[in-house]
């Protein structure tokens, strides 16, 4: 009885369950088409409205492209009328601007050569100033162009302070002297100038004031002959002479002994730096005693300038203006020794067992072409290059001063350069004048005075 009740059980429960799941899915089964087909329907609908829009957006797409080209070929159309109505004027312009180009390149050449300040000047063939430290002042204009620029000028009262180099106003050059080009120097500060005369040849940033170099020898050796010390006096080389500063080299080793006139002769004809420093230091009163006694001569000659803090020159605090530099210069060539040791073109010494040959820095000595009176140079990095001479040429005594020059043999160059345009002045003068009258000439106006 229990092992039937169980079988009778289960088929009942499996006819309850089918009655309950096959009217459902007899329902499922017997849904409408038209509700599964709706969304294909609704798809279909889509796709015939696009259909039909296409045509009205492709006329759009049209219409947008079409609307830039109609307006560039408008603008290419106007640019091209305008291009034609001022084509006739562009003629007249480039005809009628010749003249005037013509007209502005021959006043440049009557004003002198300008100054150019940019990239432009330097391709149409000017010089550039070379300023490596000294800046150049503008050019003044046509009436008031500086005498350095060539020529002689209207001068200061024969009282005027030294100070007033560049306070003078020069006039235009004489007639038929060539003008001197200064952007032809390499040297950033030059002067030339007639110690007796007064007449300034040329001028160049000369109240600049720049290190000097060794061109300080030159008031050590002064100061030394003015003092009256004995030439003949056996002096020392010491350990004090040596340069700490720059560590230059020397061939004369402590210990080593010259009399005081061979120490100077090697300082200004070698330019000699422990020889210089030996000079000072065997100076009443020592170093200390000969740098016042240095700047207190320096104050007397006019040299407003000019401050000096050792007697060799490698200090850079030596500094001075090419101004009171021709000061200086004057003040030395009344030295006859010193004109006769500064142009030696060498000179041998004896230092113990050995002999020392020692030659002039400045080649100019040794060219026939020159007659240098007096002469020094001068080499620091932060002075560059520099010279000073008093020279004799064209029947007339010049003072000549290159401070910072930028190459080796440029100061040389640049002194070349001057005497080449001095004497092309000579004939021109000389034409209207029997052949020895040139040295007979009236001095010209006094462009400023050398007073001490």
């Amino acid at each position: 009885m229990e092992i039937c009740v169980f079988p009778v059980f289960r088929a009942a429960l499996r006819r309850a369950l089918w009655s309950l799941v096959l009217p459902l899915g007899l329902g499922l089964a017997a849904l409408p088409p038209v509700q599964a087909a709706a969304p294909l329907q609704a798809a279909e609908a889509r796709a015939k409205d696009a259909k039909r829009a296409a045509p009205a957006r492709r006329s759009e797409v049209k219409a947008k492209r079409k609307k830039p080209e109609a307006k560039a070929k408008r603008v290419t159309g106007g640019e091209r009328k305008a291009e034609a109505r001022r084509s006739p004027r562009k003629g007249q312009l480039r005809s009628a601007g010749k003249p005037r180009a013509k007209a502005a390149s021959a006043t440049a050449r009557r004003a002198g050569p300008p100054a150019p300040a940019d990239a432009k000047a330097a391709k149409s063939g000017q010089a550039l100033t070379l300023t490596p430290r000294l800046a150049q002042p503008p050019a003044a204009p046509r009436a008031e162009r500086p005498a350095a620029a060539g020529g002689a000028a209207a001068g200061l009262a024969a009282g005027a302070s030294a100070s007033g180099l560049a306070a003078a106003l020069p006039a235009a050059p004489e007639p038929g002297l060539p003008q001197f080009d200064l952007h032809a120097l390499k040297s950033s500060a030059a002067l030339v100038i007639d110690p007796q005369t007064q007449e300034v040849l040329l001028a160049k940033n000369a109240e600049a004031v720049v290190p000097i170099a060794s061109l300080t020898k030159l008031m050590t050796s002064l100061l030394v002959l003015e003092a009256g010390q004995p030439l003949d006096e056996v002096l020392s080389i010491s350990t004090e002479d040596i340069d700490t500063e720059k560590g230059s080299s020397s061939r004369l080793q402590p210990g080593a002994q010259l009399s005081r006139g061979e120490m100077l002769h090697l300082a200004l004809m070698s330019s000699e730096n422990r020889a210089a420093n030996a000079l000072g230091r065997h100076y009443p009163g020592g170093l200390p005693s000969f740098v016042r006694a240095m700047n207190a001569r320096a104050l007397a000659l006019g040299m407003l300038d000019t401050r000096f803090v050792e007697p060799t020159g490698l200090s850079s605090a030596n500094q001075s203006s090419a101004r009171d530099l021709a000061l200086l210069v004057r003040a030395a060539a009344d030295q006859p020794l010193m004109r006769v040791l500064s142009t030696s073109q060498e000179h041998r010494v004896a230092v113990g067992k050995r002999e020392l040959q020692y030659r002039n820095t400045n080649g100019l000595v040794r060219n026939p072409a020159w007659e240098v009176v007096l002469q020094k140079t001068g080499y620091i990095a932060e002075a560059g290059r520099c010279l000073v001479m008093q020279t004799r040429m064209a029947g007339r005594d010049l003072i000549m001063v290159f401070l910072d020059s930028a190459g080796k043999y440029s100061r040389i160059g640049d002194a070349e350069r001057v005497r080449r345009w001095v004497e092309s002045q000579v004939p021109s003068r000389r034409s209207s004048l029997e052949p020895d009258a040139v040295d007979r000439l009236d001095p010209p106006p006094v462009a400023l005075r050398l007073t001490s």
